[in-house]
């Protein structure tokens, strides 16, 4: 069936509004400009479409898993310079493994980021930022689980295109009952904000110090494991199998080159969205043409500071609310990577590779680990590479007896 024009920009809206909730939340919780966010994943999509020839329908938008590591370095009180270095550092890693992937071929890389991979990371992504949700939805409980309330009930209750976008309505929701019911609400910002103007942005000017780069650019490493399970769900969605054409190379390109111009212009890295995916299953219209339009849009919002300017004014216990569900969802879609790989683990090798990443993963806090004196190394990106190595010695056809659970050992 032929689609009118009309319908195309609805369409492409609609792909908007899914990714909409996700992507502004990240530069909310770093500090970042929403505004910036939405222009780098607007542009970063249209990027990404040139590079893969047009035929990838995939939407870019905000990564979660360099919350922790943006927000320790702010913490830390290193320069928004440093951290847009260390995003665009971020960035050359993706451009290096594609190259690595035109010559080495896909296929090494799926053996590379298997199941029993992929999924603990995912998870370590999510459970790591709880600490997060937490802190924030403690300003005001209240407020936090009336948001937590809506945003499952969207989850849960809603049907089609709406139970995609339960942040976005919970947002909403907690929004309108923090205007009424909260004292310290306060909408006066949207009001001095213009209508129309180019968003600005947060690097500026400032010296640049390696450590933020140390920390942030080898998180690029666990995005890669979602990139490749993003580029693999959206071509079963499609029908396509987009590791052959355009080619894993070109997605992993087209995703550097995106996360290079959002850490360029002051905004967080980008990454696949899987909620866009989510609405290809669900309208069935595959056209590569429609994501472009949404992008479009998402340009459009960013140009508006009167958008981000609302943004802003979202209360803290509010984005609490969001971010338990965020997260918690993350963490939860690990597990089901496992669940879906069919993981054994009942045998031990497989319990090892999971008990690694999620130990370093879990346990190694920013600046733990340092190379030479001010150089700190991300416990997730330290998890994901022992993850891949362990899986890749341990022996995988070895004979060995099953491991008794704690519940089935006899007294």
């Amino acid at each position: 069936m032929e689609l009118t024009m009309q319908k195309k920009v609805v369409l492409g809206l609609q792909h908007t509004i899914a990714m909409f909730g996700a992507t502004v939340l990240v530069p909310l919780l770093t500090g970042l400009n929403p505004s910036v966010a939405l222009l780098a994943a607007g542009v970063g999509t249209l990027l990404f479409h040139l590079v893969t020839k047009q035929m990838v329908p995939v939407f870019l938008g905000s990564s979660f898993a360099f919350i922790g590591v943006i927000v320790t370095s702010t913490e830390r009180g290193y320069s928004w310079a440093s951290i847009g270095a260390g995003i665009m550092g971020a960035a050359v890693i993706y451009l290096a493994m594609s190259v690595v992937v035109t010559f080495v071929g896909h296929e090494v890389i799926r053996r590379i980021f298997p199941p029993i991979v992929t999924g603990p990371v995912i998870a370590v992504i999510g459970i790591g930022l709880a600490p997060v949700a937490i802190d924030m939805a403690s300003g005001e409980w209240w407020l936090a689980i009336v948001t937590l309330a809506a945003t499952l009930g969207a989850a849960i209750y809603f049907r089609g295109l709406f139970q995609m976008l339960p942040i976005l309505t919970g947002a909403v929701v907690g929004y309108l009952v923090a205007a009424m019911f909260w004292g310290d609400f306060s909408f006066s910002a949207v009001g001095d904000a213009k209508w129309i103007g180019w968003p600005d942005m947060t690097w500026g000017l400032g010296d640049i110090s390696w450590a933020p780069i140390a920390l942030i650019a080898p998180i690029a490493f666990v995005t890669m494991i979602e990139h490749v399970g993003d580029i693999l769900a959206n071509g079963r969605v499609v029908g396509k199998d987009f590791f052959d054409d355009p080619g894993l190379h070109r997605t992993l390109l087209g995703d550097g080159i995106a996360t290079l111009f959002a850490g360029a212009v002051g905004g967080p890295p980008n990454t696949t969205y899987s909620e866009n995916t989510g609405v290809l299953a669900v309208t069935k219209v595959y056209d590569p043409f429609i994501i472009r339009i949404g992008a479009a849009f998402a340009i459009l919002f960013g140009l508006i500071p009167k958008i981000a300017a609302l943004l802003r004014t979202i209360p803290v216990p509010v984005l609490g609310g969001l971010s338990v569900v965020l997260f918690g969802m993350i963490a939860s879609v690990g597990m089901r990577t496992l669940v879906e790989g069919e993981v054994d683990f009942k045998k031990s090798r497989n319990m090892i590779v999971v008990g690694l990443i999620l130990v370093f993963g879990l346990g190694v806090t920013p600046g733990l680990i340092t190379i030479g004196d001010d150089l700190p190394v991300s416990g997730l990106a330290i998890a994901a590479v022992i993850g891949v190595v362990a899986n890749l010695i341990l022996p995988m056809d070895a004979e060995e007896a099953p491991i008794a659970m704690p519940t089935e050992r006899k007294s």
